[in-house]
């Protein structure tokens, strides 16, 4: 049984718990407990509590990519976890990333914390742009190619390095895959690089054709209507039987979804629960 908790996301499925900005799944299976991001600030930690999850039972944190919203609240996690642990991501989750329509105005949206502050807490990086395998039935995707020609990286992100300001092409951006009886579970932290390429991405790295569910950001927030469209046509050929997307997708994308995919699609926000066999 594989069971995936939404612990932070932008809305709140209950009233005891925090929602804001970011997204963390928490995965529980084969006697593994495995972190998908941290949130942005203190909402995973204190929905973890709320829904009286034990994160000292961590075993592995993956992160998406390094955006603050997706890695802000490591400090409190590693401190709730007060072990050592593995935190497994792309080398370029510690560039310094920018967000803005020109380099004067760019706002800063990378990690919030020094490296060796993480590891003083109990982390151990183990950066790769290769599929890190967790076990038989989980794995990372790594970097992500660029396939489609629909799905492109949003224009308004640089990174800035000591040769000057670049467009950050967030070679960063992955996925977790699950392996499960009915297909594939894709979790996606923004999909920064396209929802469908990881979609293509993960069926290639496995060799399973079938994708039961994907869940997470799709960033089809600032999608044009031609995008959606063949969005949706992709989504649909893949034959998905669950699609569960939220953070920064989008209110209108999400509104669409939902009509085409019908009882197919669900808002996925902070304390939803699935769990698969």
């Amino acid at each position: 049984m594989f069971r995936i908790t939404t612990l932070s996301e932008n809305t709140a499925g209950m009233g005891v718990l925090l929602g804001e900005w970011g997204l963390s799944f928490l995965l529980e299976t084969e006697g593994r407990t495995i972190l998908f991001d941290t949130g942005q600030t203190i909402s995973a930690v204190n929905n973890a509590d709320s829904l009286q999850i034990d994160l000292s039972k961590v075993s592995s944190i993956v992160l998406s990519h390094g955006h603050y919203d997706h890695t802000g609240g490591l400090r409190e996690v590693l401190l709730k976890i007060g072990k050592e642990v593995e935190i497994i991501a792309h080398p370029d989750i510690w560039q310094a990333k920018y967000a803005g329509d020109t380099e004067e105005t760019a706002r800063y949206i990378g990690i919030p914390f020094q490296k060796e502050e993480l590891e003083s807490l109990g982390a151990h990086f183990t950066l790769t742009t290769e599929p890190v395998r967790i076990s038989d039935s989980i794995m990372t995707t790594g970097q992500i190619p660029m396939i489609t020609d629909y799905e492109q990286v949003d224009k308004g992100l640089f990174v800035k390095e000591d040769s000057g300001w670049h467009p950050d092409n967030l070679f960063d951006d992955q996925a977790l895959v699950i392996k499960v009886q009915a297909g594939l579970v894709v979790i996606l932290g923004c999909a920064h690089r396209g929802m469908i390429n990881t979609l293509y991405h993960a069926r290639k790295l496995t060799g399973v054709d079938t994708i039961y569910a994907v869940i997470g950001g799709s960033h089809l927030v600032s999608a044009s209507e031609d995008r959606l469209r063949q969005t949706v046509d992709a989504l649909r050929k893949f034959g998905i039987q669950k699609i569960g997307l939220c953070h920064c997708t989008g209110l209108p994308a999400v509104n669409l979804l939902a009509r085409e995919f019908s009882e197919s699609f669900f808002f996925n926000n902070a304390g939803t629960v699935i769990e698969i066999p």
